[in-house]
Order: structure tokens, then sequence, then C-alpha cells
């Protein structure tokens, strides 16, 4: 059996990357639903039903487990699909979102200021309010701001542009933030430059630094689920629309992982 990877677009393979890096051993299928991003601006039904056809595709490939790597999916779909869809379709199956890992590694023992960039339907759903709600004392002050142009920018590999538009953000409506959460996976292709820029003002939390190790703390936590893992260290990846710019970074993320 494998690891499954979901996500509306590339961003999701820089997440993959970094899992594959710490935990090569395993054999990982990816699909990026290439035709119809970015999730972001689209209604919470259609983000459901794609998120679905891509779970579906997943498991039918032989994921055991599939991480759904796409916040704004995560945000409007993850919880629907653990309660209605798996116990139907695939009882012996799990689907993980990547935003309760992404609250845990908040520190919740001093006043903190945050601020979550994310994509319309993130910031909209409140789903990371929810869950700091849950896993919080209070100590942590979270403000959401939207950015939806970055997601097409990064897709065209403007990183550049990308990266000043979330600077100009952060500075103007970020306030007295001292924590920066970059809540798209899209976003983890910014990340050195934010960090160039705010140095030591501003701590900038990217997802790919965070899931693999919550990742290999839950395999290790369900061995139900690790003792079903083939160990061939495969990669396959398929994208719903292909372009040519995509194979140049499949190598540069993955090396040219096979794609299909």
């Amino acid at each position: 059996m494998k690891i499954g990877f979901f996500d509306s677009g590339l961003g999701g393979l820089t997440i993959l990357k970094a899992v594959t890096k710490k935990l090569p051993q395993y054999d990982y299928v990816f699909y990026g639903d290439t035709a119809h991003l970015p999730y972001g601006d689209r209604e919470e039904e259609e983000i459901y039903e794609l998120t679905k056809i891509g779970m579906r595709y997943l498991f039918e490939k032989g994921a055991v487990l599939s991480i759904i790597a796409c916040n704004t999916a995560s945000a409007q779909t993850a919880r629907r699909l653990q309660q209605e869809f798996l116990p139907v379709e695939y009882p012996n199956r799990k689907i993980l979102g990547i935003i309760v890992p992404t609250i845990e590694i908040l520190k919740f023992d001093v006043l903190t200021n945050v601020v979550l960039i994310g994509t319309t339907r993130t910031v909209n759903s409140g789903k990371y309010q929810l869950e700091l709600n849950h896993k919080g004392n209070g100590n942590t002050i979270l403000t959401q701001i939207a950015i939806p142009e970055l997601v097409p920018l990064i897709e065209r590999n403007e990183l550049a542009d990308a990266a000043t538009i979330a600077i100009q953000t952060i500075e103007t409506k970020a306030g007295e933030s001292t924590v920066v959460v970059l809540g798209c996976t899209h976003y983890t292709q910014i990340k050195h430059q934010l960090r160039a820029h705010f140095k030591e003002d501003k701590k900038i939390i990217s997802q790919d630094e965070i899931i693999p190790n919550k990742l290999n703390e839950y395999l290790t936590r369900h061995q139900e689920i690790s003792s079903q893992l083939i160990h061939r260290g495969e990669r396959h990846i398929h994208l719903t629309k292909h372009r040519p710019d995509y194979d140049r970074i499949m190598v540069q993320l993955l090396g040219g992982a096979h794609t299909r």
C-alpha cells in the first residue's frame, strides 16, 4: 500500500518533496487537480466533489492513507470526507488534512499575534480559528488575510511578483504579528523571500517543514497503517491537466518522478 497526496495544483508537490526526503522508503502517489485550479474561489460543494474524485483515484491506486495537501480542500472537505465518504466507500482507509498539524506547532505558552495568509476559501471557512479555539488556550491572537492572486502567480513561476505582493500585504495588514503562517502549500515556494525580507521581525511557518515530522509521528502511533506500506521508494504523479512547464517543475521538485 502507498501514501497518497492530493492538491489542487502543484503546491502539494513541495510537501511531497519534503516528505520523501524525511521518509524515502515508502511508495507515494500524487493527484494534482491542475485542470480546476485554483480552488480558492470555488464553491464549497464543488470543492468537495473535486476532492472526492481525487481521493477515489488515490485509493484505487493503492493508497491506504491520503493527505489533503491543500489548505482550501482541507478547510472545506476534510471533516466531511472523513465522516461521510470514507465509511461508505473506503472504511479501511484514512484521510488527513494539514490544518490541525499546522495549528499544533504554534506555541501557546506566551501571548502571540499570528497572521495567516491563504486563499479566500481557506480564510472564509474559519477552520484555522476553530482549530485554534480547540487546541489553544487563548494566548494566540489570529488574524487571517486572503491573498487570492498568489496561487496563479506561483503556478506561473512568477515568484518575485508573488513574494512582493505577500510582503506588501503582510506589512500593510498584519499589524504587530510576530508569526506568519503560510496557509497555502503553494506559498512554500516564496518562504525564503519572506524570511530574507522580515529577518528576525517575523517567524515564517511553512507547511513543508511541518508535515514530514507530523506524518512520521502519525505512522509511529498507527502501526496498523505503517505495517501495510510498501518500501520501494517509488513516486507516481498524476495531473488532471498537463502543461509543458510542469515537466521542468517535476525535475526541480522531485528529480523527475514518473508522471502519468
